[in-house]
């Protein structure tokens, strides 16, 4: 590989972990395909700009910046990392960053990324992939920029409810050929995961997902949890806001709750998230490393029965 990922450079020294902090490791652990992750882990849409992500002119985050949060993240306990080649901004990859903080890779990190929708250089959508080509093609593009020769875990990103068989398809015979370790589905509807299941095992289902979520997502997490499949919510902190950030003004019993922890809402939102199965994996994603160690915390914060209906209310009121 020939890109500046490759590059030799000095890492940021390793920042001591204070006995005090809550670690990934406190939101318990969940075996992802066949290997244990922590239940808090990391998204990184957020890593390659400030402000809105997925835009074109987004503004690049300081690449220094970057790189400390990611190996914060790792030194914390994150042992599960979220990713796609689509999340850039000018002058900034995702995965590339992801390469240069991290690699060589440690054994126990899983990283996991999606394929189907696509950005042209100019950073603007193009059509998501459905032949098997073009979805090879992506696959090899996020080996290239993480520096891989095989993915841990790539999800198929899907839009509406169109049937998915020939697209899983052909990213099972990329698992059979050794460039997928394990397949998952994002953005999708019951029947989807029924027809995929069908063609290869699926481990996880990443979906958006947090208080105030529809009830067919509700009845998604559940059939997840039924079948031992991972559910991986997105936008569990963000909501509405989606990938613009979190703006709208905050749900009164959130706030409640979080005052009377002396929290932040977010974290409420994810431990929240938490408690909603064993088998629910969070991956907040955040390019600061102050609310990286927020978002990480919340996996140590337990719920009262209490505090679970409150919240409850907010989610189906």
């Amino acid at each position: 590989m020939t890109s500046e990922s490759t590059l030799t450079t000095a890492k940021t020294p390793t920042t001591p972990v204070n006995p005090a902090t809550p670690t990934a490791a406190a939101s318990g652990t969940w075996t992802l395909g066949d290997r244990p992750v922590h239940r808090i882990g990391f998204g990184s849409m957020r890593l390659p700009q400030t402000g809105p992500a997925l835009v074109p002119h987004a503004v690049p985050r300081d690449r220094e910046q970057a790189l400390r949060v990611l190996r914060r993240a790792v030194e914390l306990g994150v042992d599960h990392i979220d990713t796609a080649a689509f999340y850039f901004s000018p002058l900034r990859s995702a995965n590339e960053l992801i390469n240069r903080a991290l690699a060589p890779y440690s054994d126990d990190l899983v990283i996991a990324t999606k394929v189907g929708p696509g950005r042209g250089a100019d950073g603007h959508w193009v059509e998501h992939a459905r032949t098997p080509e073009r979805l090879r093609a992506q696959v090899e593009q996020n080996l290239r920029q993480l520096g891989r020769d095989h993915l841990d875990l790539v999800n198929l990103r899907v839009l509406g409810t169109d049937p998915v068989a020939e697209r899983f398809g052909a990213l099972a015979e990329l698992r059979q050929a050794g460039l997928i370790r394990h397949l998952g589905l994002s953005n999708i509807h019951p029947h989807q995961l029924a027809e995929a299941q069908a063609i290869a095992p699926v481990v996880c289902v990443q979906n958006p997902y947090g208080i105030g979520a529809s009830a067919e997502q509700d009845e998604l997490l559940r059939l997840c949890g039924e079948q031992g499949i991972a559910f991986v919510p997105f936008y569990a902190i963000a909501g509405e806001g989606r990938q613009d950030g979190a703006g709208a003004a905050e749900h009164t019993r959130v706030q409640e709750v979080a005052g009377a922890r002396g929290v932040s809402t977010a974290q409420v939102r994810l431990a929240w998230t938490l408690h909603r199965g064993p088998h629910v994996l969070a991956i907040p994603g955040t390019g600061d490393v102050a609310h990286l160690e927020d978002n990480i915390a919340a996996g140590a914060l337990r719920l009262s029965t209490e505090e679970l209906a409150l919240l409850d209310e907010a989610h189906t009121g």
